[in-house]
């Protein structure tokens, strides 16, 4: 009769391990596994739960101090006068469209420098250069999402805004133009993460098949790939617009800070001032339970519906491009 392996099986002929751990589980390990997975579990409910409560705190907080505001001003006026006095002891006037105008015109033009340059680059980042290349550039380009807006601002002041008048002879370098680009550059990173994935997760059998047909390269690209990532795409560009929307500190400053409407339209040379700006700039003058700090609210609660709207229109898209890929 043959004698069992030294080391391989005990007495009662249960196997015992060399140097590592049984990969059964005994019942006080099993119940400690099942014990941690539920203490994560919920740990991870009570963080989203508490982020969707404090995203409704501060709905109700802006809601409820702007109340008193729309109680006594028209929203009509208020949305469609440029006259805002607040502070005038003889006839306060309420009107924001100056500060609603110079919002869209800074959030536009930005656009229209960020998102050619985003959708190219993240072209040129998926489908162009080598992998080893794209881990160099992108860590380089999201670099620019952890610039301080502050150090744009002043890079907007004290460099950008003497080189637009001297070179350009504009009357002030703080004007739309300037505070334009330096929000095209903030939203830059935005823009090529998102659509870079986006056209990164086109299958690859598309772009074969439009090969095999004859295609170019470019070809392939415009007519066959930027179309099947469209969904992607468009949720970098409003992803892009919201940064643009809610930054406050570089528009402060680079923008002009001037309760004016461009005549003509499309002179951008001229100063104008945004929502974020009219807040940030009247937060501390405003005396609490005045009509001049509930104004300020209200125009938070137009800001906070149209951040609203567009999270929502984004997040529509982005879950249009996953269920696509």
């Amino acid at each position: 009769m043959s004698k069992p392996e030294e080391g391989n099986k005990s007495v009662n002929n249960e196997p015992v391990t060399r140097g590592r751990e049984s990969l059964v589980l005994s019942s006080s390990q099993n119940m400690r596994g099942l014990i941690y997975a539920l203490l994560g579990k919920w740990s991870l409910l009570t963080v989203a739960a508490l982020s969707i409560v404090a995203i409704i705190l501060i709905f109700v907080f802006v809601s409820k101090n702007a109340y008193p505001f729309f109680k006594e001003i028209s929203i009509l006026t208020f949305l469609g006068t440029n006259d805002w006095h607040p502070t005038s002891t003889d006839h306060p006037s309420y009107g924001a469209l100056a500060s609603i105008v110079g919002t869209v015109y800074v959030t536009i033009n930005s656009l229209l420098v960020a998102v050619p340059i985003g959708i190219f680059t993240a072209v040129f980042l998926s489908d162009m250069v080598s992998h080893k290349l794209r881990n160099i550039i992108k860590p380089i380009i999201e670099i620019l999402a952890a610039i301080p807006s502050v150090a744009y601002g002043f890079f907007a002041v004290k460099i950008f805004a003497p080189w637009l008048q001297n070179e350009f002879g504009m009357t002030t370098g703080t004007n739309v133009i300037n505070a334009s680009i330096m929000l095209a550059v903030m939203a830059l990173p935005t823009i090529i993460s998102v659509a870079e994935d986006a056209i990164s997760n086109v299958p690859r059998e598309l772009r074969e098949a439009s090969y095999g047909l004859g295609s170019t390269r470019a070809e392939t690209m415009f007519k066959v790939v930027l179309p099947a990532a469209h969904s992607g795409i468009i949720a970098a560009v409003i992803l892009g617009m919201m940064r643009s929307l809610g930054e406050t500190m570089i528009v402060w400053m680079a923008a002009g800070n001037a309760l004016n409407i461009p005549s003509p339209w499309w002179d951008l040379s001229q100063s104008v001032r945004t929502i974020t700006a009219t807040i940030a700039g009247e937060t501390l003058e405003a005396a609490r339970d005045t009509m001049h700090y509930y104004s300020l609210f209200a125009l938070g609660v137009i800001l906070l519906m149209v951040t609203f709207v567009l999270n929502l229109v984004s997040e529509y898209f982005l879950r249009k491009a996953k269920i696509k890929h």
